[in-house]
């Protein structure tokens, strides 16, 4: 209150005389500031003020509020504007607002507006007075931003990653970096998984040919080793996110752009359908939404094959994994969708997620005797690249342990995280400040490609591993130190993922996974 009470004073001694019509007066106890505007928003515990000097948020508990405007403290009502994609807020956040709503005992009322619009009241159950309204517009990704872009929303929700001009919009229009700490988070884990019916006699393919199928640049099925006959190719509706999403993360790194005569689907049941109808189609489809269609892993030239399964999907060791991320505005939320956002990081939250039919984010234990696919891979690859010395020596240094499928991945050509790595490292770090592996030793093992040599990759996979496990105890800010065993291991190409002939491919191998006993 002081630095704002001495900006303020400065400020108006110099705009005393201006004269605009306002709807809202704050004023200090004392009566030495007051501060008059439109009011934008407030969150129970603060305004936040359209002044002549700019946006300003002010303690309301520092200042009395005398217009038309001001908001009724004593029956204060939370208003949150939800907007975006139509996949989340059809299932996914109803589920959490009502596990929300049992967690802390409100009654929850569901109001329909609208074909596209919904609102969830909670309230509290013994006064039957209203608490909060969460109020839903279910659209798509891209109107999800455009409302958060003109103070229309406080929340979108998207299917892919924030664009950069999006982010660039974003912070020109005051929401902050939207690609900055604390702006998004990941709220549940999905993946693009392309399906055929059951039957079609292809059983894997390639990255590189799911994109050339996707362009049109391969039309028969007689290419991928199946019958002579046409393709059929089936998408999301033109502008999902979902969409969008194939187009950054399976069609952009290819060079590759849509067919034109792909058939697109408004609903996904009706894609997955169209799909298992026809023994020529081929889909993209998500996990959660695949349903009895065949789901065909992608494959490399050199044998490898990754499946789309919970575990591959948590892990990011299936390649094209969809996150999906609420954004969040550079402002205060009130204090009720502070609450409900904190929930959904929870354990009780991850329960709901998965009932919900979506990947969640909590962390599991997988022995190394349910990981032989992987190791067998690695063996039959050895002494072409890597010394079977190499793979002996992951055995015997983890053998005994435990992999956790918290695992870091890194985006393309850079070394920041990948976002669904950044939650990761916020989840583990949470984890290492209440205790939870007290007593157990946590080890970051590196891995690395195989471009260069193997000397050379075990000191980069090491690199890795240090700087993953920095970020995880920086970010765990309340954690005992002393009581936490942390290890650092590299060990280079030794354990790759997927053949190293492809971009996707060197982009899979490298990674920090965590390793427990």
């Amino acid at each position: 209150m002081t630095i704002l009470r001495a900006a303020c004073i400065a400020a108006l001694s110099i705009f005393s005389s201006i004269a605009v019509a306002q709807d809202i007066t704050l004023t200090s106890p004392d009566g030495a500031v007051e501060i008059s505007g439109t009011l934008l928003g407030f969150d129970g515990e603060f305004y936040r003020v359209e002044t002549v000097y700019g946006e300003l948020t002010v303690d309301g508990s520092g200042v009395t509020c005398d217009g038309p405007g001001c908001p009724n403290l004593i029956d204060f009502v939370a208003d949150i504007t939800i907007s975006g994609s139509s996949g989340m807020a059809d299932i996914l956040m109803p589920a959490l607002l009502d596990g929300f709503a049992l967690r802390n005992g409100y009654a929850v009322e569901r109001d329909i507006t609208g074909t596209t619009n919904f609102t969830y009241v909670l309230s509290d159950p013994v006064t039957r007075s209203d608490l909060a309204r969460f109020r839903f517009k279910a659209s798509t990704t891209d109107e999800g931003f455009a409302d958060l872009l003109a103070d229309e929303a406080d929340i979108a929700m998207s299917l892919r990653e924030i664009r950069a001009a999006e982010a660039k919009r974003g912070y020109e229009a005051g929401l902050g970096d939207l690609r900055g700490k604390n702006r998004s988070r990941v709220l549940a884990l999905n993946a693009l998984v392309p399906i055929v019916a059951p039957g079609n006699l292809v059983s894997r393919i390639t990255t590189a040919e799911l994109a050339e199928v996707f362009s049109g640049r391969i039309d028969n099925w007689q290419a991928l080793g199946g019958p002579d006959a046409p393709i059929a190719l089936h998408v999301p509706e033109q502008t999902s996110g979902l969409l969008q999403a194939i187009e950054d993360r399976l069609l952009a790194p290819a060079a590759q752009t849509l067919a034109p005569k792909a058939e697109h689907h408004t609903k996904s049941a009706d894609l997955v359908s169209a799909v298992q109808r026809d023994p020529f189609a081929i889909g993209l489809a998500t996990y959660e939404s695949s349903g009895s269609a065949l789901r065909l892993p992608l494959s490399g030239g050199c044998g490898f094959a990754v499946h789309a399964t919970r575990r591959g999907i948590k892990t990011e060791d299936y390649p094209l994994t969809a996150p999906m991320f609420l954004y969040l505005p550079a402002r205060r939320l009130p204090k009720m969708a502070r609450d409900f956002l904190t929930y959904t990081r929870g354990p009780a939250a991850q329960i709901v997620i998965r009932r919900a039919g979506f990947v969640d984010q909590s962390p599991e234990e997988v022995p190394i005797s349910l990981q032989g696919e992987r190791f067998a891979n690695a063996i039959a690859q050895a002494d072409k690249s890597v010394p079977l010395a190499d793979v002996q020596a992951i055995v015997a240094r983890l053998g005994n342990h435990e992999r956790l499928t918290t695992t870091f991945r890194f985006r393309p050509g850079v070394s920041a995280l990948d976002p669904q790595s950044q939650s990761n490292a916020q989840q583990l770090a949470r984890a290492l400040e209440i205790g939870t592996y007290e007593g157990r030793e946590l080890v970051f093992v590196g891995f690395s490609d195989g471009e260069g040599s193997s000397e050379a990759n075990r000191t980069i996979a090491l690199r890795r591993a240090k700087s993953v496990r920095d970020a995880v105890l920086e970010a765990a800010e309340t954690a005992d130190h002393s009581k936490l065993n942390i290890a650092v291991e590299g060990f280079g190409e030794a354990l790759p993922m997927a053949c190293d002939e492809s971009a996707w491919g060197r982009q899979v191998n490298r990674r920090v996974e965590v390793w427990l006993r």
